[in-house]
């Protein structure tokens, strides 16, 4: 079973390091890891230096991985495709990148068992194009999942979906993790859904790892106060799982401009 370990990564824009020292434990094959962390906080760009998009010092170690770095699949935040081909075809040639041309009825098979479990396997014949934000999301999606990566990276896949679709996705990929023996790693900024659909979470700000572990053990008010600047409690709900209820920022909010708490009246 593969496992994935970082030791000391870091990625480089130009001359500027602006993620360092990145060093995890080992996450095991059918674990779900949350990247959670505010906005410019450096989740993207630590997808990127995994992925060898980006450069950077230390080490990213992929044991028993059986297709060394080609195992590695990274599903970017802005995804982009061909607008003139169908989801079939930009599915299709996502499979087979890498391995040939040849195409044979097992294939066939997995497209088509993965645009069933998407949800999109009655719109598989329109274009690219043709296709709204979310759909767009879950054609990459499926263009991703096909490859079938040993780790599997993913920059805020549910974003473009509604809410019915995003627990859908994330329950999905939960269980194809388990099934399949992937590590997958999911930036997310729904802290609910990190709880519910993943197993171990890790906490990015100022481009460093500041936390990493269980998802009940890290996701808790403190981390809320401290890195969102919120006030926030974690009250339990079904099964066990907790639930993230905001009651407000930390800070004083600032004074809201006259002009815009009383707009003015149009005239007729």
């Amino acid at each position: 079973m593969v496992t994935l370990r970082l030791d000391s990564l870091g990625a480089r824009y130009g001359r500027n390091l602006t993620l360092e020292g990145v060093t995890t434990p080992a996450f095991k094959g059918g674990e779900v890891v949350a990247v959670i962390g505010p906005n410019a906080a450096g989740k993207s760009t630590l997808f990127k230096r995994m992925a060898g998009i980006l450069s950077g010092p230390g080490t990213l170690h992929a044991e028993n991985a059986r297709k060394g770095r080609r195992g590695i699949c990274y599903m970017p935040q802005d995804t982009s495709a061909n607008a003139v081909l169908t989801i079939y075809e930009s599915v299709l040639l996502a499979r087979k990148q890498g391995t040939g041309w040849r195409v044979d009825a097992a294939d066939l098979m997995l497209i088509d068992e993965t645009l069933e479990a998407l949800g999109i396997a009655g719109i598989a014949f329109r274009t690219i194009g043709e296709l709204s934000g979310g759909q767009r999301q879950l054609a990459s999606l499926a263009q991703t999942l096909v490859r079938e990566p040993e780790i599997l990276l993913m920059d805020e896949p549910t974003s473009a979906l509604d809410l019915a679709r995003q627990v859908e996705v994330l329950d999905l990929v939960r269980n194809l993790a388990k099934a399949r023996g992937m590590v997958v790693l999911i930036a997310l900024h729904d802290l609910n859904h990190a709880l519910r659909f993943c197993d171990q979470v890790m906490v990015i700000a100022g481009g460093r790892l500041v936390a990493c572990g269980a998802a009940p053990s890290i996701i808790t008010s403190a981390l809320l106060r401290d890195i969102y600047h919120v006030e926030a409690r974690i009250e339990p709900c079904s099964k066990g799982i907790g639930h993230v209820i905001i009651d407000g920022p930390v800070a004083k909010p600032r004074t809201v401009p006259k002009a815009l708490a009383e707009p003015a009246c149009l005239s007729h």
